[in-house]
């Protein structure tokens, strides 16, 4: 059953991985866009943030912390 928390876990985290990338890398180019007179989105990369993104970076946080937690506390009970 842990093993198999663990593995889906795993997976969301490394999909939630790459949409942080992706969304850092929009705004990057869109900031970068804005700064040459080009309308590359930024305006909707403002308006997923706080629907999208900022979930999206809680779960990130939150999985890594719990997998440590996890991996940490099964270490100490099977030695």
């Amino acid at each position: 059953m842990k093993d198999k928390f663990l593995n889906w876990l795993n997976i969301l985290l490394v999909a939630n991985v790459f949409l942080v990338l992706v969304s850092f890398g929009w705004f990057a180019i869109a900031v970068i866009g804005r700064s040459v007179g080009v309308s590359l989105g930024l305006e909707l990369w403002y308006s997923l943030w706080q629907p999208l993104f900022t979930p999206a970076l809680g779960l990130l946080m939150g999985g890594a912390i719990l997998s440590g937690i996890v991996s940490q506390v099964s270490k100490r009970l099977n030695p």
